[in-house]
């Protein structure tokens, strides 16, 4: 670990020889080949004109490296040095496709984008470093090239991805965001902010003790939190509704039960009763406006009808728990 982040055992780039420095182009120019095409698998199913996209930009990154393993050969034989990207200090990594997913339209583009500007700065430097003149015309014209993948992405992109289909897929997107994680964390936030006013504030008004109602605040909201999760990831996979991972939905939906829950539970934690209630009290304020702030503008629910709705609810939840803590 350690040598990994200050970059022991690694080469300096300006030790590299001319063949080391065609042997990392051509692993460097794999590697991108394999992420654009990873690229390609993650979006095909939802997006598959922009799949297109970078299927056709790994064909290029497979033409670059074609032409590099092409002069390697002439220059130094068959063998190709075993030199990548983790073995040189201060060189520029790349990140697994799975480890930037959900592979968003717009974060894969971002992604690409920043690709090929490290791309393009490497073969500059790298072209500074050889003094053969085929090699330093190829590293040049590499260097163009990537600098102008912007204008060719933007160019299949036209092709490929046109205004309308651009639309749909954004559509598309927003709607996968909002059934894979808006609508599970609206429905816990609701869950974890109504539900739990019940017994938290009908523990606070029957034992007018703070800790004592904190423990029922933690109890109920953790428990409504697990619940919900379970529920979430058992009663539908997916496949069918399109909404998205369970995994995903279940933990959105479990952690803002929770937080929803312990909101106002949190308050508790003042020792004195009427200034906690009067905190929770407020904080239960929020958490309504919150949620109807939220229905607003993922949900399309005009703000006064989603107000009026969830302010409802609490009020009938709250004046339950009152009224049975007073009994």
């Amino acid at each position: 670990m350690l040598s990994r982040v200050f970059g022991f055992g690694r080469r300096p780039f300006e030790t590299l020889s001319e063949q080391e420095i065609l042997a990392l182009a051509i692993s460097s120019e794999e590697d991108d080949g394999r992420i654009y095409r990873a690229y390609a698998d993650g979006l095909a199913e939802n997006f598959p004109q922009s799949a297109k996209v970078f299927e056709a930009m790994a064909a290029e990154e497979d033409g670059h490296r074609d032409a590099l393993i092409e002069l390697y050969r002439k220059r130094f034989g068959e063998r190709i040095t075993l030199i990548r990207r983790e073995h040189v200090k201060g060189y520029y990594e790349r990140k697994p496709d799975w480890l930037v997913r959900p592979l968003g339209i717009e974060n894969v583009r971002r992604q690409a984008e920043a690709m090929e500007q490290q791309a393009y700065r490497f073969y500059v430097e790298a072209a500074k470093r050889t003094s053969d003149a085929s090699t330093r015309k190829l590293l040049d014209d590499l260097a163009v090239a990537e600098q102008s993948h912007e204008n060719s992405a933007h160019r299949l992109e036209q092709k490929h991805v046109p205004g309308e289909v651009k639309d749909e897929e954004a559509s598309a997107e927003q709607r996968q965001f909002i059934l894979t994680y808006v609508q599970p964390g609206l429905a816990g936030l609701m869950d974890g902010s109504v539900s739990t006013l019940a017994p938290i504030f009908a523990a606070a008004f029957a034992t007018h003790d703070t800790w004592q109602t904190l423990l029922v605040g933690l109890a109920a909201s953790i428990g409504a939190g697990i619940s919900m999760g379970f529920t979430e990831v058992a009663s539908d996979d997916g496949k069918l509704s399109g909404r998205g991972s369970p995994i995903k939905r279940g933990l959105t939906v479990g952690i803002m039960t929770t937080l929803g829950g312990l909101g106002h539970a949190l308050p508790y934690l003042i020792p004195h009763f009427w200034t906690a209630t009067a905190v929770a009290a407020v904080v239960v304020f929020f958490e309504l406006w919150a949620i109807a702030s939220v229905q607003n503008r993922y949900m399309q629910t005009p703000f006064l009808r989603a107000a009026f709705q969830v302010v409802l609810g609490g009020a009938l939840v709250f004046a339950d728990g009152v009224l049975i803590g007073n009994a």
